[in-house]
């Protein structure tokens, strides 16, 4: 029997509260538990030391027992000094999608045709500047 500490949701729409529970992994989210082991309420200020709270003994029995915390229990579990720190890689955090590369070539084509377009008329211009200097000197 696989065990998940895991959240369960209660409360009503819109307004989330949540049971940390010791779980086999086959019960459904809200489902079947065998033991309740804290509470988190989302909704209460990140520094509100009534946002989290968990029986830490008992926590610690079931990790003991080989229950694996899903991801957001086990930073909480980090948040509280149980657990060790993990890294985590978000590897796809940094990279643009698919369509936001497209857009990027082609602003970048876009700038490149500019920049060809104001090299070029650059020798024209003194040209274009002399013409109504001679006009002057004709009246």
């Amino acid at each position: 029997m696989a065990m998940k500490i895991r959240l369960a949701r209660g409360g009503s729409k819109k307004r989330p509260h949540y049971s940390i529970v010791a779980a086999d992994s086959r019960m459904p989210r809200d489902g079947r538990f065998i033991e309740k082991l804290g509470t988190y309420n989302p909704l209460l200020p990140k520094d509100s030391e009534h946002r989290v709270k968990m029986k830490m003994e008992r926590v610690q029995y079931w990790l003991d027992q080989g229950a694996q915390p899903s991801d957001r229990v086990s930073r909480m579990l980090e948040a509280a000094g149980v657990l060790a720190k993990k890294d985590r890689a978000n590897l796809k955090k940094g990279e643009p999608g698919t369509k936001a590369k497209e857009r990027a070539e082609e602003k970048a084509a876009k700038a490149a045709e500019a920049a060809e377009a104001a090299a070029a008329p650059a020798p024209e211009a003194p040209a274009a500047e002399e013409a109504p200097a001679e006009d002057a000197a004709q009246g």
